[in-house]
């Protein structure tokens, strides 16, 4: 009676991609993209290298797979934790915040695959997605400036996109020194008082002493 039936492809998979993804996450957030071998992600993922090959590719192939899953899923958390507060003062804190945690995420090297990683990485692709990474993530702090002046917590003439590439400067560094062993206590409460001084207003839009 079942003797039409089609028989599976292939023999299953053995291990979780998205699993395999995150790990092959750290192992790049570890050893940098020119520093990882194949036996290095063979080991590090937990998967055998045909496997390897035929699942992710090579190691570039491999590479762009994880610092898109990387993007999207820190893209999701930073947009969270920027427009969930209700004053734009702990949005801000809350989106430096979030870089100075995920650089510093127990279980991974220090620093960040899109900050401390990918830009060392000689390749044109990687190059463009990074700019394009930048772009999105001025465009959403932008966002949420307009939003402030909209509910006047800041002035109609506040400098959006000067202080958004400030807000994304400010995220970078405290990465970098996130990665260089500066410790967590340290960073988050230097997030604070960065978002602070990205508040202040410019000069000759001080509101005159009455």
């Amino acid at each position: 009676m079942f003797q039409n039936a089609a028989k599976p492809r292939g023999r299953p998979r053995s291990f979780d991609e998205r699993d395999a993804l995150e790990k092959a996450t750290r192992v790049f957030r570890s050893k940098g993209y020119d520093g990882v071998t194949i036996e290095d992600l063979v080991e590090g993922m937990g998967v055998g290298r045909p496997s390897l090959y035929a699942v992710f590719g090579d190691k570039r192939t491999l590479f762009l797979r994880v610092l898109r899953a990387y993007a999207e899923a820190k893209g999701a958390r930073a947009a969270k934790a920027l427009f969930s507060p209700p004053t734009l003062r702990e949005s801000l804190v809350g989106f430096l915040r979030h870089a100075v945690e995920s650089a510093t995420e127990e279980g991974s090297a220090p620093g960040c695959l899109l900050v401390c990683v990918a830009p060392l990485v000689d390749d044109a692709e990687v190059r463009q997605f990074l700019k394009d990474a930048v772009g999105a993530g001025a465009a959403l702090v932008e966002r949420r400036f307009c939003d402030g002046i909209s509910t006047g917590e800041i002035p109609p003439d506040f400098p959006v996109a000067t202080r958004a590439s400030q807000v994304l400067d400010l995220g970078r560094g405290l990465t970098m020194r996130a990665q260089m062993g500066t410790p967590r206590a340290v960073l988050l409460t230097d997030a604070a008082e960065a978002a602070d001084l990205v508040l202040l207003p410019r000069r000759g839009m001080e509101t005159p002493a009455g």
